[in-house]
């Protein structure tokens, strides 16, 4: 009796001593997240949807529906914030982030970050984070939309009716387009945007060769069913080349008049990377000569905007860069966004950093 009586006072103490250390973890838990509810500015205009957790726990402040902050707007706001979402077509640049007395973090609504000043953000102890993953496949998707418009002339046949009226004869050799199935596809940059069209492109029956710089292991190429070649022998081989390297100093007009010599006359080109990766100038020599027969561009030289010469071209197919402009992908793209914020501020979660 007395050692049953030993045993329960025993159980209610360590019963007791569990209870007490969850009720302090619990409260010590509610008190250091009042201790760091972070301001977050979220500088551009998107879904709503997905940004309920981050707005549980920290202060957002969104701007007007239908648009972004301005420049001045968000250097007037910036002092008092310690998070920035910003986006691809919003320069963060050292203007702004002179006055981000506060920031530790600027977490960039896309996969590309050229757009921020990263040498001011290493500097000063500013992380920056992207959204990688979420990108990957609405971007895949759209390449291979260009692919199939450039090799079945889709939008130039769309042209052809709206101009001519609904009844359109063609001859049985006019105007005629090219399969996609067996012929060669070049991936300049294989990154995880570019696996993804090399798994679209071998369900399509089509032959993959891909450049990067760190060439994948034996294993993997068997497994991804892909070849590896140099630049030039992608060039001079592919019945279309797609580019999907990112843009530094060191790809800058990668795809230049001398690459692009280098391709069949019958080849297309795909880019839905950086536009100063490809020349656009030498380009368009290029379309008018018939160097090569047709490009898909899905990102331009010139902040974007196309030259002029390409809009009066019928073998370019052009879209304003929108390879994640689904409403699909945004939401995923904002909930990789708030995972990058609270993962930094919570340490609960991976981010994607990229300083």
């Amino acid at each position: 009796m007395h050692k049953m009586k030993s045993i329960c006072i025993q159980s209610f103490r360590h019963a007791t001593k569990s209870l007490c250390f969850l009720l302090y973890l619990r409260y010590t838990l509610y008190f250091n997240s009042i201790k760091i509810m972070a301001k977050i500015l979220v500088a551009f205009d998107t879904v709503r949807e997905g940004w309920d957790e981050l707005m549980r726990a920290h202060e957002v402040t969104f701007p007007p529906e239908s648009r972004d902050f301005t420049q001045d707007e968000i250097k007037e706001m910036i002092p008092g914030y310690d998070v920035l979402c910003s986006v691809f077509d919003i320069p963060v640049k050292a203007d702004i982030l002179e006055h981000a007395g506060k920031l530790k973090l600027i977490s960039n609504y896309a996969v590309g970050y050229n757009n921020i000043d990263l040498n001011y953000c290493r500097e000063h102890g500013i992380t920056v984070t992207n959204t990688p993953y979420s990108v990957i496949e609405p971007t895949a998707e759209l390449v291979m939309a260009l692919m199939l418009s450039t090799t079945r002339r889709t939008a130039e046949l769309d042209r052809l009716i709206r101009s001519t009226g609904p009844k359109v004869t063609l001859s049985r050799i006019e105007r005629l387009g090219v399969d996609l199935f067996g012929k060669t596809v070049g991936i300049v940059g294989y990154g995880n945007i570019g696996a993804a069209v090399a798994r679209r492109c071998r369900a399509f029956g089509m032959k993959v060769l891909y450049n990067k710089r760190h060439r994948l292991t034996l294993r993997e190429e068997i497994n991804a069913g892909i070849t590896y070649a140099s630049l030039e022998d992608l060039l001079r081989q592919s019945d279309i080349v797609s580019v999907h390297t990112p843009y530094s100093a060191e790809t800058h007009h990668l795809i230049c008049a001398e690459t692009l010599k280098m391709m069949k006359e019958s080849a297309i080109l795909i880019n839905s990377s950086r536009g100063a990766v490809v020349d656009e100038k030498a380009l368009i020599k290029a379309l008018k000569s018939r160097y090569i027969a047709a490009a898909g561009l899905d990102v331009f030289e010139a902040a974007d905007v196309p030259d002029a010469e390409l809009l009066s071209l019928d073998n370019v197919v052009m879209t304003p860069h929108v390879g994640t402009q689904t409403y699909d992908a945004r939401v995923r793209m904002v909930y990789e966004l708030v995972d990058n914020v609270l993962g930094f501020l919570h340490s609960d979660r991976p981010i994607s950093r990229v300083v």
